[in-house]
């Protein structure tokens, strides 16, 4: 994760120049908060005369462990400072150099995001009433999170979040163990709240009555059929940390206009920037002007599906589009202590699968002494040799028998044909490969062992492939 989050402000540094002189003037600041917190800002003014009414303005949120000068990076490079907007940059509390600790976008930082907005439409220069915000993963999740608590967004992107993050963190009651414990790693132990503590270990120790309160306290989820400000969302068609499904569950519940784009930027196993987003930006840019300038926006389609290794917008369309499931049996008896895994491989495949959606496995277990969870981890050999990480997902197990249904992270993969898919069941996803941190390998009782039966795989994927 912090290997990610570096090469964010690497790859922005390499694409960006300095602001084009005289376009707009530049300063730092500090905004005060309620609790005396102060919280630093770059704003960028157009030079020249404001416009009746003020200028439109963007507010830009970072991602976890970032700054705004990965903002200010990226509003220069993607051409945003010479479009006749106010831009608002600003490190999130605990973060670069605002004050206070670090709450996981809790009320504390609604609140902070609230007194943004009122700031900056206070100012005489700046139209109150058209100001929009731009924010990824840990920023796009204060954007949806700022919507439902009421904060006037004229209109709003949001990249590779999360909409629902006990979902996306806990799923079916079992903690992505690896990038939990990566996320927090990001954040110095003395910016933290006291409280994140003892979220990860109840976490960790699958305590879902503590966990799921808190996740709900930082989710919008629930109350997006309220909002009908425009939403633009831009989600990575494979991303370990917010799957598909946290936006396009979002895409039926907002009442107002709305666009989903899955490109191929994203968490791990993704990256931001990615080949296509120097398209997306254009995309984004046109949402602005639509809403936030001209106020005479044409109605659109709403989903836009980028093939693997594009480099430019994909058609919209009305809907998600539609999928067939696969199913394939991977039959076998298998007993192994936590040490051990049972591995399942498909004959070739007869034709490619553009993997969309999330893939399930259930199979059998039998349970004993301690046992706690099993995790499946999905996996693609193409023709060529090459290794693909689909998915992976997991349940908690008790001792004794019953049959369990492991849903895999919501995702889109294309598998060419002659692929053989390979599922490998076990205590965490490092039995699949020791690179592979998406579950970790925690404690278990020395006793424990499991059976697991025939497992099937059940596959969703595009009726027409948008890759080749």
């Amino acid at each position: 994760m912090k290997a990610c989050l570096a090469g964010l402000a690497a790859a922005l540094v390499l694409v960006v120049g300095n602001a084009p002189a005289g376009t707009l003037a530049k300063q730092d600041v500090l905004i005060p908060m309620d609790d005396g917190v102060s919280i630093a800002a770059t704003l960028y003014v157009p030079n020249g005369t404001a416009p009746a009414g003020g200028w439109p303005a963007i507010v830009f949120l970072h991602g976890l462990s970032g700054n705004r000068q990965q903002m200010n990076a990226l509003v220069e490079g993607y051409g945003f400072v010479d479009q006749g907007y106010a831009l608002l940059s600003f490190d999130a509390r605990g973060h670069g150099e605002s004050g206070g600790l670090v709450g996981i976008d809790g009320p504390r930082e609604v609140a902070d995001t609230r007194a943004v907005h009122a700031w900056l439409a206070a100012r005489s220069d700046i139209s109150d009433t058209r100001i929009g915000a731009w924010g990824i993963s840990y920023g796009g999740g204060a954007i949806f999170n700022s919507l439902v608590a009421g904060v006037p967004w004229a209109a709003v992107v949001t990249v590779e979040t999360w909409t629902d993050l006990y979902s996306a963190l806990m799923p079916q009651g079992l903690v992505k163990s690896g990038l939990v414990a990566g996320l927090a790693g990001s954040i110095p132990p003395a910016k933290r709240e006291p409280s994140l503590d003892a979220i990860q270990a109840a976490a960790f120790a699958g305590n879902a009555a503590v966990v799921r309160p808190w996740a709900e306290a930082r989710s919008s989820l629930s109350k997006l059929s309220t909002v009908t400000t425009p939403v633009f969302m831009a989600q990575g068609r494979r991303d370990f940390l917010f799957g598909i499904d946290q936006a396009s569950r979002a895409l039926q519940r907002l009442a107002g206009p709305k666009l989903l784009y899955l490109g191929l930027h994203g968490h791990a196993p993704s990256t931001f920037p990615a080949s296509d987003t120097a398209a997306l930006m254009t995309q984004i840019r046109a949402w602005f002007d639509c809403y936030l300038r001209s106020g005479a926006c044409a109605r659109v389609p709403g989903v836009s599906v980028a093939p693997e290794g594009s480099t430019q917008a994909a058609p919209w369309n009305a809907s998600l589009p539609r999928t067939t499931t696969s199913t394939f049996a991977l039959p076998g008896v298998t007993t192994f202590a936590k040490s051990g895994k049972a591995v399942r491989t498909t004959a070739p495949l007869r034709k490619a699968i553009e993997i969309f959606g999330s893939p399930t496995v259930t199979t059998s277990v039998a349970a004993s002494g301690g046992w706690s969870r099993l995790v499946a981890v999905l996996t693609a050999r193409t023709p060529k040799g090459k290794e693909i990480v689909v998915s992976a997902g997991g349940v908690p197990t008790k001792n004794g028998a019953r049959t369990v249904t492991i849903q895999l992270i919501n995702q889109a993969t294309f598998v060419p044909k002659g692929s053989k898919l390979t599922l490998t069941l076990a205590s965490s996803s490092t039995a699949q490969s020791t690179s592979n941190l998406l579950y970790l390998d925690l404690p278990m009782a020395p006793s424990a062992r499991v059976r697991v039966g025939t497992a099937v795989l059940k596959i969703p994927g595009l009726r027409s492939p948008v890759s080749k």
